[in-house]
């Protein structure tokens, strides 16, 4: 899909220095620019033609974020946020300037840190001994082995996993959201008992990722923790500081 406009990387404070190296998104990479209003600042590119979620640009784009964020913090935007021209970006920056500066208070010094709780699916042993209604299913499909049996044992061993691993999910946020300064659900994954990421102290995502990785040991029978981070706070910028987009993944 060709696209025209200006693609948008962060709003952030005005005065920032662009990392050296390579640039933005696109092949050759684009030349990246701070465009600024009042105390705020955009960094942009021109949009690629073409732009498309290819490995090369998630990471360039990924990558300029978190270099960003060494030197201050960023309202980081998803990938592919494509403004229709830097006017609307400049208009946005002054419209939204104390939502905006209010944001980066908050998100001064943190990281975000994504953490998905899935089934343990090598607990079938635990989940017989645990759960009658399992353990008499099974003895039943044994007894009378056929399709509906199976059926009926399969969807119910489906729902006792899932049932510990939303309890176990449960006592992971529990446990970790005393260590982040702000929680941010996020959308439902097929599969998921939880999806939530936190927003962490750059100095503490060590400690942070080596207790919910404690946890994960601990309970591996219960659940399996999925943990993505240091990433860009993406889960705790509103839609409003989001510019409005013509296109893009």
């Amino acid at each position: 899909m060709a696209v025209d406009g200006v693609y948008v990387y962060a709003i952030t404070r005005a005065g920032i220095t662009l990392p050296e190296g390579p640039g933005g998104v696109g092949t050759p990479p684009a030349l990246l620019r701070a465009v600024q209003r009042g105390r705020l600042a955009a960094v942009v590119s021109d949009a690629p033609p073409d732009l498309r979620a290819r490995r090369r640009d998630l990471l360039a784009h990924q990558n300029l974020l978190m270099r960003l964020m060494d030197e201050t913090p960023v309202l980081p935007m998803r990938f592919g946020m494509v403004a229709p021209d830097q006017d609307t970006v400049l208009r946005q920056l002054a419209a939204g300037e104390a939502g905006h500066l209010a944001a980066l208070k908050q998100l001064s010094g943190c990281h975000e840190i994504n953490v998905k709780a899935l089934a343990a699916q090598d607990a079938l042993a635990d989940v017989v001994v645990e759960d009658g209604t399992v353990r008499k299913l099974r003895e039943a499909a044994r007894r009378r082995p056929g399709y509906e049996a199976s059926i009926r044992l399969g969807e119910a061993v489906a729902a006792a996993l899932a049932r510990r691993a939303s309890a176990a999910g449960r006592r992971v946020l529990r446990e970790l959201t005393p260590r982040a300064r702000a929680v941010a659900a996020g959308p439902e994954v097929q599969g998921c008992a939880l999806n939530v990421s936190f927003l962490v102290e750059r100095g503490d995502s060590d400690a942070f990722l080596a207790e919910a990785r404690r946890f994960a040991a601990a309970h591996r029978d219960h659940v399996e923790l999925r943990l993505a981070g240091p990433l860009p706070c993406y889960s705790f910028v509103t839609a409003q500081a989001r510019p409005a987009p013509v296109g893009g993944g």
